[in-house]
């Protein structure tokens, strides 16, 4: 498949301690793109930086590294709209004049050097390569658990979903475009890639720690986002909630029944403990299911509003 122009894509928010070796790194990525594929590629690589409401100096930093490298271009948002938006907005922008297309975070934990092999599988006719990673030894044993047991949950939800991938990729122009045609304001962007159908690759990576700066995924994001992903995805928990309705139900029939029996027997046991357990359990299943619901409830609301994604403060061409 013939590539003209390739284009790294890096969401960045208060990334002003790693961005510059980062950027230095991938421009030199690209320019081994080039010259192992220099009939195809030549010279037309760039990179995006989408400045995601950053606090420190990463904007200033853009500004200054376009000045220094016109293939350097920049999208500040006029506040923080999340990582997802970030990389919408990256695509958005880089689609116009980009043939594929590579995302991957600032802080370079994901090996940038495995874009050589998502070219290489691009030219061959993937239009959607996949940088999983092969192991998580540089995770805590909290973090690996808790990511193995939510793939496992969405697995067991019916969601389709590329097991320890993040949004390390390669994507083709009309990837790109096909998921920008998605309309949803909730927008799960790994969630939804395997469902565009267009031929994928993948290709195996270690992670490594970061080099400067602190996470953007405390916990309370990572649950917030593991959420996310759910609701955006699937009504399986919707239907879990009926079929707890059902069994609640059920149970209650067996508990009558049983009253009965007893009441007959002559054993029947006057005391409290069994009641307020039992208008516990049925209010606490109440109360949950009660969220689930005005969970989904919310993402219609958003969904029929149609507020943009984000806002673009200013752009760097």
């Amino acid at each position: 498949m013939k590539i003209q122009k390739l284009t790294i894509i890096i969401p960045a928010f208060n990334e002003s301690e790693i961005l510059v070796n980062s950027v230095h790194q991938l421009l030199a990525i690209e320019d081994q793109v080039a010259e192992q594929q220099a009939d195809m590629l030549g010279m037309r690589a760039d990179i995006v930086i989408v400045d995601d409401g950053s606090t420190d100096q990463t904007w200033s930093l853009v500004e200054k590294l376009h000045k220094e490298n016109p293939r350097i271009r920049g999208l500040q948002f006029s506040r923080n709209f999340g990582h997802q938006a970030a990389l919408l907005a990256g695509l958005q922008e880089a689609v116009k004049t980009a043939d594929f297309l590579v995302t991957i975070d600032a802080d370079l934990q994901d090996d940038p050097e495995k874009i050589l092999d998502m070219v290489s599988m691009a030219m061959d006719g993937d239009e959607i390569v996949y940088g999983v990673r092969n192991n998580r030894e540089s995770d805590t044993w909290f973090k690996r658990t808790t990511a193995q047991g939510y793939y496992w949950t969405l697995h067991a939800l019916g969601v389709e979903l590329v097991p320890n991938h993040a949004d390390f990729r390669l994507m083709s122009k009309r990837a790109v475009n096909t998921l920008l045609s998605y309309p949803e304001r909730n927008f799960f962007i790994r969630g939804i890639i395997p469902k565009l159908g267009f031929k994928t690759g993948e290709v195996d990576y270690k992670r490594t720690p970061r080099l400067a700066g602190e996470s953007k995924y405390p916990l309370k994001k990572m649950l917030s986002f593991a959420w996310e992903g759910i609701t955006s995805l699937t009504i399986a928990p919707v239907r879990l909630i009926l079929c707890l309705g059902i069994l609640a139900c059920l149970l209650s029939i067996g508990m009558v029944i049983y009253a009965i029996v007893m009441k007959i027997l002559g054993l029947t046991d006057h005391g409290w403990s069994s009641l307020m357990v039992s208008l516990w359990f049925v209010s606490g299943i109440q109360m949950i299911s009660l969220g689930v619901i005005g969970e989904y409830i919310g993402k219609v609301i958003n969904e029929v509003k149609g507020r943009p994604r984000y806002t673009i403060q200013t752009i760097i061409e």
